[in-house]
């Protein structure tokens, strides 16, 4: 890294024009959506080529807003020119051999979730729907040839954790991130595939290990665990703890969360805040899942009008 300030896209003039919605969301749609239908049918094949008794596969298509970052990196001692930091934004360069990193910041203002839990909710058509605080458990398997597992947890109140759901590594088929230059915010889409652990013995050994730990802001990594089960311990250790607030505001086609996260790394002293607002395209997600992205026509509308409420109610700071 050589320290230097990350840069942003930005229109060289502002935009203008009522239809600039309608036609961002239709340019989105249809460039993301033969991807979109091309990564679903490869995710369910694979899901139904390969059954496993252990797990439990979904699909969801999400979106986040944030920011499009570009680092620069030192070419022959000198820092890359602005010119080929656009080209390479342009083109979709990126990668371990490229002088331009590509990261989406998702940290964004206290006050943004503010205006969007005041305004926007009932500008999208949104209802309340629930607000909860978990604990995200992060496991490392060390034997299996899952490696990763996540253990969606409530704390009781004797300062243990009780496991609700443990999901396996996330498989990400499809990720598009959006440069929205005349807004405030950027977009990203991805299609995951949630996969829910059902496998009785490693639930029952995780929730051995989950259960001994103690919430404790002030111990190293977020949380105190005395020595366990020898077995256990061998196979599974915990890497990291996060507490989540959240308030979810959903409708029948559309789900918002508002997050404040906590994070905490195991064998680190210092941890991570962060405020996040991401969307569950839930009706999108269900035809997917359903097999129904036959329906080309159909998911293309539903797709636009989710991207145009999003560019309208979720990129700009200010909706008063």
């Amino acid at each position: 890294m050589t320290g230097a300030k990350p840069l942003v896209l930005a229109l060289s003039s502002p935009s203008s024009g009522s239809t600039e919605a309608a036609d961002a969301a239709a340019v989105i749609a249809e460039r993301f959506l033969p991807d979109l239908v091309y990564a679903a049918e490869k995710a369910r094949a694979r899901t139904d080529d390969v059954p496993r008794e252990d797990e439990e596969a979904k699909l969801s298509l999400m979106a986040r807003v944030g920011k499009v970052l570009f680092q620069r990196f030192c070419v022959d001692g000198s820092l890359v020119s602005l010119d080929a930091v656009r080209d390479l934004a342009e083109a979709g360069t990126e990668g371990s051999k490229s002088p331009v990193r590509k990261t989406f910041h998702t940290n964004l203002p206290s006050d943004f979730l503010d205006d969007m839990e005041r305004f926007a909710v009932e500008r999208m058509g949104l209802e309340f729907v629930s607000t909860k605080e978990h604990y995200h458990v992060k496991v490392v398997n060390k034997q299996g040839m899952v490696s990763k597992m996540s253990c969606k947890c409530t704390m009781q109140e004797d300062g243990k954790l009780a496991i609700d759901k443990t999901e396996l590594n996330q498989i990400r088929p499809l990720l598009e991130d959006v440069s929205c230059l005349s807004k405030d915010l950027d977009l990203r889409l991805m299609l995951n595939t949630n996969r829910i652990l059902i496998d009785p013995e490693v639930e029952n050994a995780i929730k051995s290990l989950v259960s001994s730990a103690l919430v404790d802001p002030n111990a190293r990594g977020g949380f105190r665990r005395p020595l366990g089960n020898k077995l256990i311990d061998e196979r599974f250790s915990i890497a990291g703890v996060w507490r989540t607030n959240y308030k979810t505001f959903g409708n029948k086609s559309l789900k918002m969360y508002l997050r404040h996260t906590g994070r905490f790394v195991q064998g680190s002293s210092t941890g991570e805040v962060s405020n996040e607002v991401s969307f569950k395209l839930a009706g999108i997600s269900k035809r997917l899942q359903d097999g129904g992205n036959q329906e080309v026509d159909t998911l293309k509308g539903m797709l636009e009008s989710a991207v145009r409420m999003i560019w309208d109610y979720a990129l700009s700071y200010h909706k008063s």
